[in-house]
């Protein structure tokens, strides 16, 4: 190779390595912020100005400033949980307020303008609005000022009560120790399981209605769940007689879970396996729920109308 050309290739040399190095290095940053984006919820391009680029939208406009709904705001960006509307209220700014965030929620830095405090979202980033102390709006003298096109709203669904039954031997006894639980919304007392149509007690206590002696739990699931009810259930009689339970002997007294779905139905199972591992030779049959008949007057709530106290259902530890 000519000398020349060969010194004037080796002085050029770096200068391509720069270009490419910087040709890589942005496509790799490039790449990189175009990975990030991909893991956030797409934004319109106003919700990018405001979101990404920190504007503001104007007063008045959006779309929560006036929201009264119960239920929980949410980052748009990203998704996470950011405030509760049990914290909203209403300051007449035009946008929505808060005076307090779910912890962890949002940080907070000094504006760009060197004064105000913004707010963001403390798991993506996005700019929410700002915050603001000692206007005297609420107790907590504070009030987050937040656009509605950086939130989303999740609308809080109201608990549906739930049905559980159980047959434990004389219902007297259940019904009483269930009355106090914490979430229990109603009880009654009466027959499932068998095959005759509104059966009356003496003919249950025949044995020959196929009918045991059962109590209809109404629940909110929301402040109790099933599981909770059924280790009770197993702590409050016998699960291990089966012929009765205590002095009352006979079809209608036998241990049972009637279940109205499957998740009750494995929470059931789940929990016999546990007590047979712990040695308990649990005998209650896990049967699926049909028509309940409420039994007659003077059984429900028996001990509380009587005075009288369960001669044959006792707690006892078992989990």
């Amino acid at each position: 190779m000519n000398k020349k050309i060969f010194k004037y290739s080796i002085s050029i040399l770096p200068f391509f390595i720069l270009v490419i190095v910087a040709y890589f290095g942005t496509n790799s940053q490039e790449q990189k912020l175009k990975s990030v984006e991909q893991k956030y919820n797409k934004l319109t391009e106003e919700e990018e100005r405001v979101i990404l680029n920190k504007g503001t939208e104007p007063p008045f406009s959006g779309k929560y400033y006036l929201n009264k709904e119960k239920g929980t705001y949410l980052c748009k960006r990203c998704d996470a949980l950011l405030y509760k509307s049990s914290d909203k209220f209403d300051s007449g700014c035009g946008w929505p307020s808060f005076d307090d965030e779910i912890p962890g929620a949002v940080k907070k830095q000094t504006d760009a303008d060197g004064h105000r405090q913004e707010i963001l979202c403390a798991n993506c980033g996005a700019h929410l609005g700002h915050v603001f102390y000692g206007e005297g709006f609420t107790d907590k003298n504070t009030r987050h000022c937040v656009n509605s096109i950086s939130l989303n709203f999740i609308k809080e669904e109201k608990q549906m009560n739930k049905k559980a039954y159980f047959a434990g031997g004389c219902f007297w006894g259940v019904e009483h120790l269930f009355k106090n639980v914490k979430g229990v919304v109603s009880l009654d007392v009466g027959y499932m399981g068998g095959h005759t149509d509104n059966p009356t007690y003496e003919q249950v206590c025949t044995g020959r209605t196929g009918h045991l002696e059962t109590m209809e739990v109404v629940f909110n699931p929301g402040e109790v769940n099933f599981e909770t009810l059924a280790k009770l259930f197993f702590e409050i009689h016998d699960p291990t007689q089966s012929n009765g339970q205590g002095p009352d002997i006979g079809e209608q007294y036998k241990s049972a879970i009637f279940y109205t779905d499957d998740e009750q139905k494995q929470i059931a199972e789940k929990l016999i396996l546990i007590l047979k591992e712990k040695g308990y030779k649990v005998v209650t049959q896990v049967r699926e729920a049909n028509k309940f008949w409420v039994a007659e007057d003077y059984h429900q709530d028996y001990y509380s109308k009587t005075g009288k106290k369960p001669y044959c259902h006792f707690y006892t530890k078992r989990f």
